[in-house]
């Protein structure tokens, strides 16, 4: 009961290597892109987290002090929209 030892390949041609190659290299597409995606959601899960801690921070308090709120939006929505195009 001898079994013989393949080395682990099989013989391919030129059209079946073309195609694993072809899909390997969209395999590597996408998971580049993935990682794209994910560092971007981190970024910007990164830069709202702070926002809503700040606002939850004092629940007591009915009011919140916020001097030159227009322009500090404005520039955090700038900042959102980088990461967004980014």
């Amino acid at each position: 009961m001898s079994e013989l030892f393949d080395f682990g390949f099989t013989a391919v041609d030129e059209t079946e290597l073309a195609s694993y190659q072809q899909a390997e290299a969209k395999v590597e597409d996408a998971e580049e892109e993935a990682l794209a995606v994910s560092e971007k959601i981190d970024n910007l899960y990164n830069a709202i987290q702070p926002l809503l801690n700040n606002l939850k921070a004092n629940p007591e308090k009915e009011y919140i002090l916020w001097p030159n709120r227009l322009e500090k939006v404005e520039e955090f929505e700038k900042f959102l929209y980088d990461i967004y195009k980014s």
